[in-house]
């Protein structure tokens, strides 16, 4: 996991990736610090006839709703550069193993940008402020607009954007569940390229960090938890797309990933570690409850 230089030919998709990359350390540092507005809302709604706490309520939501807007926006940034990244490591004429050993720059930031989506969804699934917060916005804009009372922070989002931003926030993991769909996007709309390069790439990646994750020699190497923890993430990451991506999931028998491995991986750290990660396996996967999925998997997500 040391600092890898891209090669020539990397070199755009890194620099694309790249400028994101360094984007996403203030996005989860805004989040991690999101308090919301739950007091102040909490205050208007009992007192409904007293203005000042109206005000005072709806000052205190708009930055918060400004910081929702950057957030939904940067996955949309985000969805580009897996994009970028898929293009790349998927393309002809090598397997995907050979991909991931001469692009370790590439596939390296693709990790970070998998860790990323879920540090931010396990932030995000602790957080109900963020919903509250912009029920509360949506409601008060169309209230006003009953009483053609004109908000200054109006032009901040507007409807059709809101609606957008609500259907984002409504996902248990929004920006596992944006990958996803660009992930199963990418793969429909290039029907020249097998699907198996993609899940390869895939299910090679969730080898990989099942691997380092399960391997003494490996793990005394991990100075530190993050380590461990970007190991568990990207696993999982791969993990929801390649059940997503391939036909029959990551889950049936047939599949490329030893989900009983990887599964027991997360179940041997700390819960309070691991239990994002494990209910993104539980409510963002496609294939869990397939007929097709064993028994023992099932029972080992309870």
């Amino acid at each position: 996991l040391s600092n890898l230089t891209p090669t020539e030919a990397e070199t755009a998709v890194w620099n694309q990736v790249s400028a994101v990359l360094e984007e996403a350390h203030g996005i989860l540092a805004e989040l991690q610090s999101y308090n919301g507005a739950g007091q102040e809302i909490r205050e208007a709604i009992q007192n409904p006839g007293d203005l000042a706490l109206q005000e005072k309520a709806w000052n205190a939501v708009c930055p918060l709703v400004a910081k929702l807007k950057r957030f939904y926006e940067f996955s949309l940034r985000l969805e580009n550069a897996l994009r970028s990244l898929l293009e790349a490591l998927t393309s002809p004429p090598y397997a995907p193993m050979q991909h991931l050993e001469r692009e370790q720059a590439l596939a390296k930031q693709f990790a970070e940008i998998l860790h990323f989506t879920l540090s931010f969804d396990e932030l995000k699934m602790t957080n109900p402020a963020i919903q509250n917060d912009f029920s509360y916005y949506r409601r008060t804009i169309s209230r006003n607009r009953l009483n053609n009372q004109q908000l200054e922070a109006e032009n901040e989002v507007n409807n059709e954007m809101a609606n957008r931003m609500s259907l984002f926030y409504a996902e248990a993991t929004p920006m596992l569940k944006t990958l996803s769909n660009a992930t199963t996007k990418f793969v429909s709309e290039n029907k020249t390229l097998p699907i198996e390069d993609t899940t390869d790439c895939l299910s090679t990646m969730a080898c990989v960090c099942r691997v380092m994750l399960e391997t003494p020699e490996y793990r005394c190497r991990f100075t530190n938890t993050d380590t461990m923890l970007f190991c568990m993430r990207v696993m999982v990451g791969v993990i929801i797309l390649y059940d997503h991506v391939h036909p029959v999931g990551a889950f049936a028998k047939t599949s490329k990933i030893d989900m009983k491995g990887c599964i027991k991986v997360l179940k041997e750290q700390p819960s309070n570690s691991v239990e994002g990660l494990l209910n993104a396996l539980r409510y963002t996967t496609r294939h869990l409850n397939d007929d097709s999925t064993s028994k023992q998997i099932r029972a080992l997500l309870q």
